[in-house]
């Protein structure tokens, strides 16, 4: 099997790479996919090693409105077995041209005779707008939901489209009123032991991920400067990069609140530190406002036992019920109620250890290396579809080719 992945891929800073990186190492393991062509956004930085049956091509550029033509360009020239998208609605492009023109692609992939898969991270009906892209208009927001819906169904037309939550499944069921869309867990990210507890906790807090639209830091600053005033100790760390929506945003932060200590930003986490990146924490700080699909830091902190406290809204809400983690909760945007599920942990270490273990365990119910056999699994399934829909028509078609005139 030959598959194209269309994603971002590191070292590129875009939404999804982290998780593309993860997929790409476990398909790579493979020995039914002969090859991996991963069709990846440009960047500047020198790539990093690939494993041995993975090649990489830079095709397309954040933000351009002709990204669409060069992939499938490229997929027509490669021609692989499967083209798998890795997509959520702002990949492309965080302005509605460039995104919904990249989003268009499964449509023309599939028109062009090549099987085409989509994994939806985030669906347009589940997605603050406010939060998310900056929509504040009643009426810009109902256009923005229009044109989502129909762009859903462009990507619906792909051969097989799965999600990672049990929701959007429903969702694109009951409006969409399509069959060909399956649930795929998220997995999680590492495939190890139960964590070591340290004795003596080493508290620090820790958020990482990609800040300045729904994942603002301001609240978790001020709640952090809130516990130390009333004499607690603690660190924290602010781990990752802008979101590609807000840039400088984590700049402008820094010098805003140069004045509350031990406060440390990291800047982008190449993957290689992630590991010590979450090891090195005590508590995982999640300071959403809203949701726009399952969360990989939230399995990251599972992967290695970490206590988390995050609000209880959205795609987290559910993740927490469907998938078994566990968590400290607080309310939206909330200083005091930030401040007071934080020092709840920090004052009870062995809370901590049961929220870490908890969440340890829910990670392990599915790896993404299981999660790679499920699509393989499919892959296989639609590729046989497809092989016997031809030998139908070839067969249709052969005597009539031969009659004599």
């Amino acid at each position: 099997m030959r598959i194209a992945l269309i994603t971002t891929y590191p070292p590129s800073r875009g939404t999804l790479n982290e998780y593309a990186y993860h997929l790409v190492q476990q398909i790579a393991t493979k020995p039914e996919v002969t090859e991996l062509i991963i069709l990846g956004d440009k960047v500047a930085e020198p790539e990093g090693q690939l494993p041995p049956n993975v090649r990489i091509e830079r095709i397309w550029q954040y933000g351009d409105k002709f990204n669409n033509i060069r992939i499938v360009r490229a997929l027509r020239r490669i021609r692989p077995d499967i083209a798998w998208f890795n997509l959520q609605f702002t990949l492309f492009g965080a302005d509605p041209l460039s995104a919904t023109a990249g989003l268009l692609t499964p449509l023309l992939t599939r028109l062009s005779g090549i099987c085409s898969v989509v994994l939806m991270h985030n669906l347009m009906e589940t997605t603050d707008l406010g939060s998310a892209v900056g929509v504040k208009s009643p009426v810009k927001e109902a256009i923005y939901r229009l044109g989502g819906a129909l762009v859903t169904r462009a990507l619906l037309s792909a051969n097989l489209v799965t999600t990672t939550l049990p929701r959007y499944v429903e969702i694109l069921r009951k409006k969409y009123h399509v069959d060909d869309v399956i649930l795929t867990p998220h997995g999680a990210f590492t495939e190890s032991t139960l964590p070591h507890f340290a004795e003596v906790p080493s508290r620090v807090l820790m958020t990482f991920g990609k800040f300045g639209t729904y994942k603002r830091v301001e609240t978790l600053i001020e709640a952090y400067a809130t516990l130390r005033e009333s004499g607690t100790t603690c660190k924290l760390v602010i781990a990752g990069s802008d979101s590609p929506n807000s840039p400088g945003y984590l700049e402008e932060v820094r010098q805003r609140y140069l004045h509350v200590p031990d406060i440390t930003f990291t800047g982008y986490v190449a993957e290689d530190e992630v590991p010590r990146l979450f090891n090195d924490s005590q508590i995982v700080v999640l300071p959403y406002n809203s949701t726009t699909g399952s969360s990989g830091v939230l399995h990251q902190a599972g992967s290695y036992g970490k206590p988390v406290v995050m609000p209880r809204i959205g795609d987290l809400a559910e993740l927490t019920d469907s998938e078994g983690f566990g968590a400290v909760y607080f309310t939206p945007d909330d200083v005091q109620s930030m401040a007071a599920s934080i020092k709840a942990l920090l004052d009870d270490p062995d809370q901590c250890r049961e929220l870490g273990t908890k969440n340890f365990v829910a990670t392990r119910g599915l790896t993404i290396n299981e999660v790679i056999d499920w699509y393989l699994l499919h892959f296989e399934r639609l590729l046989d579809k497809t092989n016997s829909a031809t030998r139908a028509h070839a067969a249709e078609v052969e005597p009539a080719a031969f009659e004599q005139p």
